[in-house]
């Protein structure tokens, strides 16, 4: 993937002849604005997608504020996208108009790379990014789904079950591959097994729905005890713990088979490796600012695994909206209009969702171009 530089403006090449209309930050202050632009025309290999829904993830907050220090202005976030698709190319044979589908994290990667013959694009060196990612040869930035359409590679373009609903599933193409593939990976879908899911928020809320999906015992490790009714009568769980509760963590130490731990703030590990029995894992896929402190002794004294996971390939992306839609498996939504966006992501930074806004694309964003 080509690194962006801190703050830099790339103009939309005017080459690129196909209107399209999105909202977007031309700035570190985040505040998103209606924006016209322009999409590559729809190529051989190409599917053309009326958006219909998008989620907003929390990256797309950090990204709006530039607070990782990367971002290309002007910007137009979203990589939870659903739509309908309205042109194929000549080349595309496995989906047709009126197909209704998904795009996530990834637009694109070298196809070559071991990491994309192997199934897992997600770590291809020359991945690009659904939104703020500049394909080589290009030199234009990739748009996201805060958008009316978009043009996809057919390859990297999900086919959503007829059995899910499309705004509760978009949040699935990111939060919920986030949470399914390192579940799959690291042997944390055994039915029978217990799973420790720390946070309860876009992605624990989806990790305690796919443990129970899979007939795990899920417990839920929140700092919050407002949220222990949620987490057993709304979501199912089996159990809750505070972690600053010493006498519960106490309790519970060595009783789980594995841990998904989606908190972004800095937190304290120790005590979590605490609840793994010897030889569990316990995967990061938050991704807090500052560093984790890790002493060497948590992980030696049981064998334990402590390992990071970032979303999933496209093949693992399928096969997990596939399972969503065989088990029911669909994200807690609120669905916004889009001009509510910018009171979304003040919300959104103070945690004042549960557990995932959705803009409802297709009804509400409208050119006044």
């Amino acid at each position: 993937m080509v690194a962006p530089t801190n703050g830099k403006k790339i103009a939309p090449e005017e080459e690129h002849p196909r209107k399209a209309f999105g909202l977007a930050a031309h700035d570190s202050s985040g505040i998103l604005s209606p924006f016209p632009f322009s999409r590559r025309n729809n190529g051989d290999n190409d599917v053309s997608i009326k958006i219909l829904y998008c989620g907003i993830c929390h990256s797309d907050l950090h990204s709006l504020k530039n607070e990782w220090h990367n971002t290309i202005y002007p910007i137009v976030p979203g990589h939870e996208i659903v739509g309908e698709i309205i042109e194929v190319g000549s080349n595309v044979k496995n989906f047709k108009v009126g197909d209704k589908v998904g795009v996530g994290c990834l637009v694109d990667s070298c196809n070559s790379c071991q990491s994309c013959t192997t199934g897992f694009e997600n770590y291809c060196p020359g991945m690009i990014l659904t939104y703020n990612s500049v394909p080589p040869g290009d030199g234009t930035i990739t748009y996201g789904g805060y958008s009316d359409m978009i043009v996809v590679n057919q390859n990297f373009v999900i086919r959503i079950p007829e059995s899910l609903p499309l705004d509760k599933a978009a949040p699935l193409l990111c939060a919920g591959i986030t949470v399914y593939s390192p579940m799959k990976y690291h042997g944390l879908n055994t039915p029978g097994q217990h799973l420790g899911v720390v946070g309860l928020g876009g992605l624990g809320h989806v990790a305690v729905k796919f443990g129970k999906a899979f007939g795990m015992k899920v417990t839920v490790i929140s700092s919050s005890l407002r949220k222990e009714k949620e987490a057993i009568e709304r979501l199912g769980a089996d159990a809750f713990l505070v972690s600053s509760n010493a006498e519960q963590m106490k309790a519970a130490m060595a009783c789980m088979d594995g841990i998904i731990d989606t908190v972004s703030a800095t937190h304290a590990i120790p005590p979590l490796l605490g609840l793994l029995k010897p030889n569990g894992k316990m995967i990061l896929v938050g991704a807090p600012e500052k560093p984790l402190e890790v002493p060497a002794f948590a992980l030696i004294f049981g064998g334990k695994t402590l390992a990071g996971s970032c979303v999933g390939g496209i093949k693992d992306t399928q096969e997990m909206i596939d399972f969503a839609g065989k088990h029911n498996v669909t994200a807690d939504i609120e669905l916004i209009s889009a001009d509510y966006v910018n009171n979304a992501m003040e919300r959104l930074a103070k945690s004042d969702v549960r557990y995932r806004f959705v803009i409802d694309i297709a009804k509400t964003l409208k050119s006044n171009v």
